[in-house]
């Protein structure tokens, strides 16, 4: 077997040396044993453990303990258990999997409401009228509006009032949110569908703004998902690899 100093293993990631300390203080690869003069030694099973980590927090999902048992599988791995780094890259692949179902479903829930029967006709809600109706927390309400989502009519004595168009908009955020859409994601769909009421929601939803400098994995949520999806596939087939190379 290949032994390699610090700075080797650096070169051959492509990450600066620091890199490479952290990743053993992280204990995402193995400890590195030393030699006589205290220099770190390193061997192919640590440069394959390295790559490992490094696709496994290409596309960082954080909802719903995802990115948690993702950092449980490499940390598994740099013990050399492979077979249960193996298990635990197959749940995560098939959570991966159920959460995309979850924001596609959405999307066709979003589109039912939109092209649906008549909503129910309402007066005028209050605040607390309308978070009891859609189950959701005044907080959640006022966070919403703080961010742009909604703008809620106000009566003379200064009461916002929730209308129809109100209640239908705030079932679209609803849906999208517990799919663990971003919110910067949704306000870009409502201002595309404000534009254009026949544009593709997943499109839209998809799409971040031009000036938007830092995009999340939840704004591009469903791509994300397909890429992490494809990353845990190849994780899998590392693992085996790595099974039969070091066990």
């Amino acid at each position: 077997m290949n032994i390699y100093r610090t700075a080797e293993v650096a070169a051959v990631i492509g990450v600066h040396p620091n890199t490479v300390r952290l990743y053993e203080e992280w204990e995402m690869i193995p400890k590195a044993k030393r030699q006589t003069n205290g220099y770190r030694v390193f061997t192919d099973f640590h440069i394959e453990q390295f790559k490992l980590a490094r696709l496994a927090f290409q596309i960082e999902v954080l909802q719903n303990g995802l990115r948690k048992k993702i950092i449980q599988m490499v940390k598994v791995s740099a013990t050399g258990d492979f077979d249960k780094a193996i298990s635990l890259a197959a749940e995560y692949l098939e959570q991966l999997q159920r959460e995309r179902t979850n924001a596609e479903e959405a999307v066709t829930l979003v589109q039912e409401i939109l092209h649906g029967e008549e909503a129910k006709h309402f007066h005028a809600l209050k605040r607390k009228e309308v978070s009891e109706y859609l189950n959701i927390s005044m907080d959640t309400l006022r966070n919403w509006e703080m961010n742009g989502l909604l703008t809620v009519k106000r009566k003379e004595n200064g009461y916002r009032v929730y209308m129809d168009d109100d209640i239908r908009q705030l079932k679209i955020i609803r849906s999208l949110r517990c799919a663990n859409y971003s919110l910067e994601a949704i306000l870009q769909m409502l201002f595309q569908l404000s534009k254009n009421p026949n544009v593709d929601i997943l499109d839209a939803l998809n799409t971040p703004k031009d000036n938007t400098d830092i995009i999340a994995v939840c704004d591009k949520l469903i791509t994300s998902l397909f890429a992490a999806e494809n990353n845990a596939g190849q994780m899998i087939a590392m693992l085996q690899e790595m099974k039969l190379k070091f066990s």
